[in-house]
């Protein structure tokens, strides 16, 4: 207990330090009084005693001087969930406000969700459809799961890697959104921290080595800075500063280069007083040393989606070495590091500023978002694409601004004006010149789309678009005028299409193993480059059996059947023993690739993640390679097995591709199928 009180008095003396009012300081203590009791008996996995945790959420929230309600519902945010306490006492004891915020952050219920997946799925999506309504229910998650991920070391591996998996896909990303840079980088280096431990070590200790190293120098940069400033009038502060760990290592990955190979981990601040000497300070400093061409990024006149605002320029300064300077106000400065929170900032007990939840891009694309009510396995893979992902602004001929998703097409333009626009697209304009379908959209473009009574969706727009509107709407139109059932990852052909003659090249039938309680992606498939093969030959008469539907990779055998060629089974097919002469008639099949370009099959170990084969083709797609298939054998609580085929045009692209995918977080291995 001589922790707690230890801790209560540090709350206490930030309250004291923080602007609090002694009325809501005193209610404050109160609810710590309260959590104090009502935790009494619980233990955290540390040994430690559990209201530790809510203590240190709380102070969290105080560092961003978050209000009052928001502090208490951080000291009792489990209670309910912990303990006999209903939502009812605590609306009776604080308030209303409080009791919505602790209900908010409330796990549903185990029993209620049916399994612990369940249980994560649902629970984000409630916390999600509650942050729409109150923007403090995600202040008062975010500080949970960062004291949460500092204390991650006392977990199992397998909980440590599946949380940290988690706060990368998700509670970053949000973090992100909302402008809260301190929160997301801290989140997004305790991550990579569990899932890549040999990589995180790399780049710590690189960066402490060359902070060593570049200290001196960054110091000699800022007086110069300073003194260009003074003799121009203008009072700014400097400080160096280095990114974050995981930034380093997302470029590491985009130029495919070791951290000695980046040359902006290092940079320097100025903090001026106007937005006027923000621009006069960056004249001042590229007079003082050459800038580098396309470095300059003017993020006051066209903020970040988040609010971000700073002029960023990259020079060559002293020794001829590249330095980057961002150039700010004060101002934007509490932005950049509270983000939306800078609006709730606590002052003598009432909130700055104008706060307009209106105002936050992140809550409008909530509000107006239809994807709440999918099922679990398809709700996260539809948040990350539409919400989480950053967003870039694009406009109509007639000056409409248009939110999309980085790397959205003219296709997912088209789709999110009308679903009509979008089934009708024959092609498209940007800032009037004819673009690709399936060409990226870029900041600030002016997107028209031309439309055709005869144009319609084709299977390929699957693959082209990004946001999971587009996507269902052709899904939706491809599963109603063609003869295709499409899922999520995968095309059934419809039952009643004609069966083929013999000299007619059988397509493959696509079709999933069960998901497991993960809802993971456990198959995918082109169906394009994938058919069967008899005995080396591919152009023969074959069926699928409907009783064991074989599936790509599967063990299976076919027999000779009069009339109807050969009837594939898997092996384990118990239907095999009631066939006459089935020993007699059986014949050996493989499955075979259909592709021109240069294709390898190869086995993989991966940590439990929910869109696996989407991650290993985006990491291939930069080398002009494609998935064919692939498909999950064995899974377990802490990896899956499994094999996936890749085709690729130039074979010696091949190892800088299995690079690529060794980089994903949450790839063990991989290497060729008989070589694991």
């Amino acid at each position: 207990m001589a922790r707690i009180e230890k801790d209560l008095d540090i709350l206490k003396t930030k309250l004291l330090n923080g602007n609090y009012c002694e009325t809501d300081i005193e209610r404050i203590m109160r609810a710590a009084g309260f959590g104090k009791i009502w935790h009494a008996d619980q233990k955290r996995a540390s040994g430690e005693p559990y209201f530790i945790h809510p203590i240190q959420v709380a102070s969290i929230l105080i560092d961003l001087n978050l209000d009052c309600e928001t502090i208490i519902a951080a000291l009792l945010h489990d209670t309910v969930e912990d303990t006999e306490i209903t939502l009812d006492f605590i609306s009776q004891q604080f308030g209303p406000v409080v009791a919505t915020l602790v209900d908010g952050v409330t796990k549903i219920d185990i029993i209620k969700a049916q399994s612990k997946s369940i249980q994560t799925v649902e629970t984000i999506r409630k916390i999600i459809i509650a942050m729409a309504n109150d923007i403090r229910v995600i202040f008062i998650k975010l500080a949970d799961r960062l004291h949460n991920m500092r204390t991650l070391k006392f977990l199992k591996p397998e909980k440590q890697i599946l949380m940290s998996q988690e706060t990368l896909n998700i509670y970053a990303p949000i973090a992100a959104q909302l402008g809260i840079s301190e929160i997301r980088g801290e989140l997004e280096d305790l991550s990579l921290k569990y899932l890549k431990p040999d990589i995180y070590e790399k780049i710590k200790h690189y960066v402490a080595y060359r902070k060593s190293k570049v200290n001196r120098y960054l110091e000699r940069q800022q007086e110069l800075i300073k003194e260009a400033a003074q003799k121009e009038g203008i009072e700014i502060k400097t400080e160096a500063r280095a990114k974050h760990i995981y930034s380093i290592y997302k470029k590491m990955l985009k130029y495919d280069v070791e951290p000695s190979g980046l040359f902006d981990i290092f940079g320097i601040r100025v903090f001026c007083r106007s937005v006027n000497e923000c621009y006069a300070m960056l004249s001042v400093i590229h007079g003082m040393w050459k800038p580098i061409e396309n470095r300059l990024k003017d993020y006051i006149s066209v903020p970040k989606p988040n609010g971000y605002q700073s002029l960023h320029t990259a020079v060559i300064a002293e020794e001829g070495k590249i330095v980057e300077v961002q150039i700010r106000t004060y101002a934007m400065h509490v932005a950049a590091e509270y983000g939306i929170a800078a609006h709730w900032l606590y002052k003598s007990g009432k909130v700055a500023g104008n706060f307009k939840p209106r105002e936050i891009a992140l809550i409008n694309r909530l509000k107006n978002w239809n994807r709440f009510n999918v099922d679990n396995s398809q709700f996260l893979d539809d948040l990350k694409e539409d919400i989480l992902r950053d967003i870039i602004f694009v406009f109509t001929p007639a000056g409409e601004v248009i939110e999309l998703p980085t790397g959205s097409t003219a296709l997912d333009f088209a789709y999110h004006i009308h679903s009509e626009v979008g089934n009708h697209c024959m092609a498209a304009k940007a800032d009037g010149v004819i673009i690709p379908l399936d060409k990226e959209l870029h900041n600030s473009q002016v997107i028209e789309i031309i439309t055709n009574a005869n144009a319609h969706p084709h299977l390929h727009w699957l693959r082209e678009v990004r946001t999971a509107r587009a996507r269902s709407r052709i899904r939706a139109w491809l599963n109603k005028n063609n003869h295709l059932h499409i899922g999520k990852n995968v095309i059934v052909v419809d039952k009643e299409e004609p069966a083929p003659s013999p000299a007619t090249h059988k397509k493959l039938p696509t079709v999933t193993l069960p998901d497991d309680i993960k809802n993971m992606v456990r198959e995918v498939i082109d169906k394009d480059r994938v058919t069967l093969k008899v005995g080396g030959e591919k152009n023969m008469m074959i069926t699928m059996a409907r009783c064991c539907n074989p599936a790509v990779g599967d063990d299976i055998v076919g027999y000779v059947s009069v009339g109807r060629g050969i009837i594939v089974h898997r092996k384990d097919c118990p239907n095999l023993k009631n066939i006459k002469e089935i020993n007699l008639r059986m014949v050996k099949v493989e499955w075979a690739t259909v592709s021109s370009k240069y294709v390898k099959r190869y086995k993989l170990s991966a940590r439990p993640t929910q869109d696996l084969f989407a991650e290993v083709e985006n990491a291939i797609k930069k080398y002009h390679g494609h998935i064919i298939d692939g498909q999950i054998q064995e899974s377990g609580t802490d990896r899956i097995e499994g094999f996936v085929t890749i085709e690729i045009d130039r074979k010696e692209d091949l190892k800088k591709a299995l690079k690529s995918i060794r980089t994903i977080p949450s790839i063990l291995s991989i290497g060729g199928y008989d070589e694991i």
